[in-house]
């Protein structure tokens, strides 16, 4: 499952970055548990922000290269909302959620940043990330533009810094899974923002 690494920043800003080869990191047994373990190696021993997610990326690409069960852990999107979010973990007192999200075709995220670094793989179907940024002004602070589109395909694995702020569409015929990991959130800085209104708030 070779694909491109993205970096999405909250300057609006968004890159291809260096990816491992898939080939290379075939491990037999590499499974969530490893994962974990390897991700809490990350988050004590290195602090700077972007030395880390580089790493993760890679351990990312690691599981979902090496692990059929965490491919297959999905659910069916909601008839309702079209969105199903399938927990894997969320331990109280170690600051990583990790799921899968499931899309319905054509729905539509709100414009969000996530107060916290994030990870999302592509595992099935196809997912647009419309990348924003805040332009200031006088009358509002929360005013914000769009610098641009990304299109990820299955494979690819995009991340965040906790400023960055984008909005993701499913398209396609098919529904869209991801999994996703997340560092801990500051709520004080997670927000939803408005295009029209040019206003955030807290969600």
């Amino acid at each position: 499952m070779q694909g491109r690494d993205w970096l999405l920043t909250g300057d609006g800003q968004y890159q291809v970055c260096k990816s491992a080869r898939s080939w290379d990191l075939l491990q037999e047994n590499y499974r969530l548990y490893r994962f974990l373990t390897e991700m809490e190696d990350i988050l004590n021993q290195v602090s700077d922000e972007s030395s880390r997610l580089p790493e993760i990326r890679m351990l990312v690409r690691r599981l979902i290269v090496n692990s059929y069960w965490v491919r297959s852990q999905y659910l069916e999107p909601s008839p309702t909302t079209g969105t199903s979010v399938l927990l894997l973990y969320d331990e109280l007192g170690f600051p990583l959620t990790v799921q899968t999200v499931t899309f319905a075709p054509g729905t539509l995220s709100n414009i969000h940043n996530h107060g916290t670094w994030g990870v999302v793989a592509v595992l099935k179907g196809q997912e647009k990330n419309t990348v924003w940024r805040r332009t200031q002004s006088e009358n509002s602070q929360d005013k914000i533009a769009a610098t641009g589109e990304i299109t990820l395909l299955p494979g690819d694995i995009i991340s965040f810094t906790p400023d960055a702020i984008h909005s993701v569409q499913a398209i396609g015929d098919e529904p869209t899974v991801t999994f996703n990991i997340y560092g801990e959130t500051d709520p004080k800085q997670r927000f939803e923002f408005d295009s029209q209104t040019h206003s955030a708030r807290k969600f």
